[in-house]
């Protein structure tokens, strides 16, 4: 089964870097942002389990993050712990009342929060297992079992291959630019040229036979998964 994701947004680097270390250590994929927006671009495009949410961001500040988010379809249903340097029961009736699940005063102890993240993974893991799935048409996606099948038929996709599928089945409609899908597909370190995407998508289309279709070009921007008709 593959490790929870969890997203850091968090403006003070110091601390960021110790939170993404702890949550290595006990066994979890980090993802970091230092500001609300890069924060959810990386919810939207990433889809982690969870999102350790500091309340005072540059450009876009926590409370907005966590209305975005909750406002979103593709991110509703994410964990959110919310980190603050305020302690005023007022600042936690904010958080909760804009969707957070939690509230971690700062000073914390790296312990107390790792605690709070298990608690919350736990509470959430039946719904969690759900979202390893994703379907949309002739397309299924278990990434659980790394597996994708298309009308109840294997497909013997690459590991980026995979990769981009999943982004793209989950989001469907959404228009992803190749930039995008690089990070999702072959992740933030891969030295890849943005035509390396449609390299692989070509390939996907291929494997897709006479759905291949379901994969839109979008001119000027990139790619998208056809939204179910209406």
């Amino acid at each position: 089964m593959p490790q929870p994701t969890v997203l850091i947004v968090e403006d003070d680097r110091a601390l960021a870097d110790v939170l993404a270390y702890n949550l290595k250590q006990a066994g979890y994929e980090t993802l970091l942002a230092r500001d609300g927006q890069d924060g959810l671009s990386q919810a939207e495009l990433r889809l982690p389990d969870l999102v350790v949410l500091d309340l005072m961001l540059p450009i876009v500040d926590g409370l907005e993050v966590c209305r975005r988010l909750r406002s979103n379809p593709a991110t509703r249903a994410m964990l959110i712990l919310m980190l603050t340097a305020k302690s005023e029961e007022t600042d936690q009736v904010v958080g909760f009342s804009v969707g957070a699940d939690d509230y971690v005063t700062k000073p914390f102890s790296v312990k107390v929060l790792l605690e709070r993240v298990r608690a919350l993974l736990r509470r959430t893991q039946a719904e969690a297992d759900e979202r390893e799935i994703a379907v949309s048409q002739a397309v299924r996606i278990d990434r659980r079992r790394h597996q994708a099948t298309i009308d109840g038929e294997a497909m013997e996709l690459t590991l980026s291959e995979f990769r981009l599928l999943d982004a793209l089945v989950r989001q469907p409609g959404r228009a992803f630019s190749r930039t995008e899908l690089i990070d999702s597909a072959l992740g933030d370190d891969a030295l890849v040229l943005e035509r390396t995407i449609d390299v692989h998508i070509r390939s996907l289309r291929k494997k897709m036979g006479q759905h291949a279709e379901l994969i839109e070009t979008v001119r000027g921007i990139g790619y998208r998964f056809r939204e179910m008709p209406v």
